[in-house]
């Protein structure tokens, strides 16, 4: 009997694969890292999403056929990636690591807990994450919604809370650009101030002169 070679989830590979093909594209461009939109961190063991509306717009199409940046993060979370920076959008995962794509079959989604669910949910959570859909990409899922409501709720209440969780990543970081144009106004204000002061000193030594 032919034993079944496991196989990485294609949610993993594909990841991977926009991974790899950013580096290359990197490697064949001008190498300054400017207009980065994804690419590995430096040590190669998580990856950065330097700008989430581009790769929204460009990469998720092409690689998962939706541009849905929440829908991307919670399967990133179902696998046990965790976010590992406050300001700006690092994943990392143990086994995902640049060079190592042999790792990625050892990456499985996270178990269930039933408890954490209330009775009425029970059914759909065990549906939900039974071995027969582990590899089921997450844009594919949308037919699932009409035949389980409770599943569409959950799903809304966690987008609404990552909106929200967005939402003052983004206030914080408006209010640290005020604070820094404030301070730069400031500065401006004080050159321009002692510019005038020694314009009108230098005016007054040539007319003494």
């Amino acid at each position: 009997m032919t034993r079944k070679t496991r196989s990485p989830a294609p949610f993993l590979s594909k990841t991977y694969d926009l991974l790899e093909a950013e580096e290359e594209e990197r490697r064949r461009g001008p190498g300054d890292g400017s207009g980065r939109i994804v690419s590995w961190n430096l040590e190669g063991n998580g990856f950065v999403v330097w700008s989430p509306a581009e790769f929204s717009e460009l990469m998720l199409p092409k690689y998962f056929k939706h541009n849905n940046f929440s829908s991307f993060i919670r399967q990133l979370n179902t696998y046990g990636f965790k976010k590992t920076a406050s300001k700006r959008w690092e994943f990392q995962h143990e086994k995902f690591q640049r060079g190592r794509r042999n790792l990625l079959v050892e990456i499985t989604r996270k178990k269930c807990e039933p408890s954490a669910f209330p009775p009425f949910l029970k059914a759909s959570a065990d549906c939900s994450c039974s071995q027969d859909h582990q590899d089921k990409p997450i844009e594919n899922s949308n037919n699932n919604y009409n035949n389980s409501p409770g599943l569409m709720l959950m799903e809304l209440m966690e987008e609404n809370k990552n909106l929200r969780k967005e939402k003052m990543e983004l206030e914080m970081q408006i209010a640290h650009f005020k604070n820094l144009e404030f301070r730069l106004l400031q500065c401006l204000s004080q050159y321009s101030a002692h510019s005038t002061n020694h314009c009108l000193m230098m005016n007054k030594a040539r007319r003494l002169s």
